[in-house]
């Protein structure tokens, strides 16, 4: 085959993602997003190709571990063209501007990048095929991971390269289930959850229903770490059944509306502009909208404007649900609120996205389960004596059985699978399960 295909990030972790497609010398990025936690960041001067070099940018999302590092490639030079959805597009902005605020820019500098980015930036509808050069065309399909997510699928003349990016659930609230991809000669995997079997929705449903009630019985509060992109929203949908649902609220009678903040600097350009983006969301959600009940923007839903609420917010007494972020707790506002609320028994701390080893969330899932468990927040210990939960029914990626049953529903047998975006262990044990369907798998590890 006369591709080249190297893997630049997210080869045996889950952060980083960034890989590399030479066709008969068109340059072409698919994602590039920056590390956390223990994940090894390649530096640009070591890859394959220069920035300026590079014709083709595909962004499969607008999570900033897939786009944090475009910033990085346009100061070195590139000048090509960034691909992606139209609500992607859309998304990349606000996105790329909060990750800039931890940087050295000056306010101006900042500015004229987010301008540079949305000049090259170019938004697609999903499903349809583009022409790209003359011997290469793409389509864009849905991923279901967050809103405006999307695999890659590349045409050559004799070849088909499909990049799943993340995919997510076929039930998950709000977004579409994935697309299935055509038939491909090279299929490039996500395995975030490779060895892992999700709780199902309804499951999930009822034990956030369990946590809330106890919570709302000792006065406490409910810290959520998660992306405001994403997630968040999911959560709130979910959040909000338990407030409307008729049967949900038989079965959890004693669960009120308590107010839930959503504390993090992005929270009212994103809520807007996933309101404005309501076209793609699923039909349960549509639905909602068209009974004038807008699912993720309710009476009881504040969003923290400014630090001085933060402050507030810090001390006001529960019941009450946070959400803030980095969904990882590697930073941001949910650091105060962890510092406050883990000494204290009557409240709750939900995870329900991947914990990269490394990671302060890592940490607290690993250290909340022995006695007298602690952890360090900026040089500070930190007793752990809140209850910490883990809901892996609302997480935006695929376990073991969707993976395997999205592989399968592609027409014909890829040539080859090469699994990313992973741990070792999630990596190995997805391997295993696609190799007895009869597929050629490669772990890239």
């Amino acid at each position: 085959m006369s591709i080249e295909i190297e893997h630049l990030g997210s080869v045996r972790d889950v952060t980083g993602s960034c890989h590399y497609l030479n066709q008969n010398g068109v340059h072409i990025l698919v994602d590039c997003g920056i590390t956390q936690g223990k994940a090894r960041r390649t530096n640009m001067h070591q890859w394959p190709v220069q920035p300026s070099e590079i014709d083709y940018l595909f962004v499969t999302h607008a999570h900033i571990d897939h786009i944090g590092r475009i910033p990085e490639l346009i100061r070195k030079g590139f000048q090509g063209e960034i691909l992606t959805t139209h609500a992607t597009k859309l998304l990349i902005g606000p996105m790329i501007e909060n990750a800039m605020v931890l940087g050295n820019q000056t306010k101006r500098e900042q500015k004229r990048m987010l301008a540079k980015i949305d000049e090259l930036t170019w938004g697609f509808e999903y499903n349809e095929v583009f022409g790209l050069t003359k011997n290469i065309s793409f389509k864009l399909g849905r991923a279901g991971h967050i809103l405006g997510s999307c695999f890659v699928q590349i045409q050559t003349q004799n070849d088909a390269i499909v990049f799943s990016g993340d995919l997510g659930l076929s039930d998950s609230p709000i977004l579409c289930k994935p697309d299935t991809p055509d038939a491909c000669t090279i299929l490039c995997l996500e395995s975030t959850y490779g060895n892992t079997i999700h709780d199902c929705r309804n499951d999930s449903a009822i034990q956030l229903g369990k946590i809330l009630t106890h919570a709302i019985a000792d006065q406490g509060k409910v810290y959520i770490p998660a992306f405001v992109l994403g997630r968040t929203y999911e959560l709130i949908y979910e959040i909000n059944r338990l407030f409307t649902d008729s049967e949900l609220k038989k079965q959890f009678p004693e669960i009120k509306r308590i107010p839930i903040f959503l504390d993090t600097p992005l929270g009212i350009s994103i809520t807007r502009l996933f309101s404005k983006l309501s076209k793609y969301w699923n039909k349960e959600a549509k639905q909602s909208i068209g009974c004038s009940k807008n699912p993720i923007d309710f009476s009881n839903l504040y969003t923290v404007e400014n630090y001085q609420q933060h402050l507030k917010l810090l001390d006001m007494p529960g019941p009450l649900i946070i959400f803030a972020g980095s969904s990882m707790c590697t930073g941001g506002r949910i650091l105060n609120h962890l510092k406050a609320g883990l000494p204290d028994w009557r409240n709750e701390i939900i995870f329900v996205g991947w914990q990269t080893p490394g990671t302060l969330g890592n940490e607290i899932i690993r250290f909340s389960k022995r006695a007298g468990g602690y952890i360090f927040i900026d040089n500070e210990r930190v007793d752990i004596k809140a209850n910490t939960h883990i809901l892996s029914g609302y997480s935006a990626h695929a376990d073991q059985t969707e993976l395997v049953q999205w592989v399968n529903g592609i027409p014909r047998k890829p040539k080859l699978i090469k699994l990313v975006h992973g741990e070792i262990e999630a990596q190995n044990a997805l391997k295993n399960r696609l190799q007895s369907f009869g597929y050629q798998v490669q772990s890239c590890t």
